[in-house]
């Protein structure tokens, strides 16, 4: 097999949830652009259903559903109906995510709950119904999306946001665990773990933090537009079929620091 044919998606279909905007959207088109079919998924259809129009035009077929993934009806459902149409779930990448910034002495139940419910319940969520129609297909590839956040500590003037470092590190664990119970059933589980990227979400920490951030980053930048598409390839192609259980760290080297 050839390097392209390793690397390519073919005939595969991608579940994204998240995929409307930010490194859902990077994600979603890296995919694409190796071929795979592409299903969108968060709770703001019309960015969904925005990006889905603009990834046919890279000639795959794409779908697009609201999805709140804390609702396991709703999750099935968007299962379900991508099974019907494309017959397959090769791909799933869990990428919706939350978070709340405050002191951790502060932080209200309601906003800890929030940021838990959607990055660990709906990870689980989302890869137990996937993964259902990967066992019995005995093939299948999940990433989930964690975070730098959650290999290390933050400074509390950088990222005051003890939720969501704590569910960062709750999915790298799921991430090895489900690992380590689906390998049997040739279902890949691996996790991707960002640095600091441009998105709406990050924007307000990086706007305070910015310098700090960037003073302990050996690169010296931020990650950039094209930064998540080949390690999200790679980890949903035949490239990476010997490999399972792993977290790969995409933040121009702040974690050794």
């Amino acid at each position: 097999m050839n390097v392209q044919e390793l690397f390519s998606l073919q005939g595969k279909t991608a579940v994204v949830t998240g995929g409307g905007r930010g490194l859902g959207f990077q994600i979603a088109e890296g995919l694409a652009e190796a071929g795979a079919n592409i299903v969108l998924c968060s709770r703001k259809l019309e960015a969904c259903e925005e990006t889905a129009a603009l990834l046919e035009k890279k000639g795959v077929q794409t779908a697009a559903f609201a999805c709140d993934v804390t609702s396991q009806d709703q999750v099935e459902h968007v299962i379900s109906e991508t099974k019907k149409r494309f017959g397959t779930i090769d791909i799933l990448v869990n990428n919706s995510g939350a978070t709340w910034g405050a002191p951790a002495a502060d932080m209200p139940l309601e906003a800890w709950q929030k940021v838990m419910n959607v990055n660990v319940t709906g990870t689980f969520l989302m890869s137990q119904a996937a993964g259902r129609v990967m066992i019995e297909q005995q093939a299948g590839k999940i990433i989930n999306i964690a975070s730098v956040a959650g290999l290390k500590s933050s400074a509390p003037e950088v990222m005051d946001t003890i939720g969501y470092n704590t569910s960062k590190g709750a999915i790298i664990t799921f991430t090895k665990d489900l690992a380590s119970k689906w390998g049997q059933h040739n279902v890949h589980v691996n996790a991707v773990a960002p640095g600091f990227f441009p998105t709406k979400m990050s924007k307000v920490i990086m706007e305070h933090g910015g310098e700090a951030i960037l003073a302990n980053t050996p690169l010296g930048r931020f990650g950039g537009p094209d930064e998540l598409k080949g390690v999200v390839l790679f980890l949903a192609s035949r490239a990476s079929d010997y490999i399972t259980g792993d977290v790969l760290i995409v933040d121009g080297g702040s974690h050794v620091r």
